[in-house]
């Protein structure tokens, strides 16, 4: 599931804001465990899950769970296609406001 024109680069599921703080947080990392993005970004594990999903939907976010401390971590990561079209979508945005 993918509402990236491909003529150029905006793409509706990255657009939403939380969900492109999201990719934009992924891009600049290997990977961040949920509760890391959760804290930057201020939201409760609900919202980020809620658009952590959205994300995995469309192919653009991972996830890996394992026990870390005797507790369930989970830790996310873009995906080659979910980093292509997060980048497509910010040139898009530069293009749109002329930079």
């Amino acid at each position: 599931m993918t509402m990236r024109d491909p003529a150029t680069g905006f793409d509706a599921i990255i657009h939403a804001p939380n969900r492109l703080r999201i990719c934009a947080l992924l891009d600049v990392v290997e990977h961040a465990e949920f509760g890391v993005v959760q804290e930057r970004l201020g939201v409760s594990a609900s919202v980020l899950s809620k658009h952590v999903s959205v994300l995995m939907d469309a192919g653009y976010v991972e996830q890996r769970k394992a026990v870390r401390d005797t507790r369930q971590r989970v830790w996310l990561h873009l995906t080659k296609d979910g980093r292509a079209a997060y980048r497509a979508h910010v040139a898009a945005l530069r293009d749109i406001v002329g930079h």
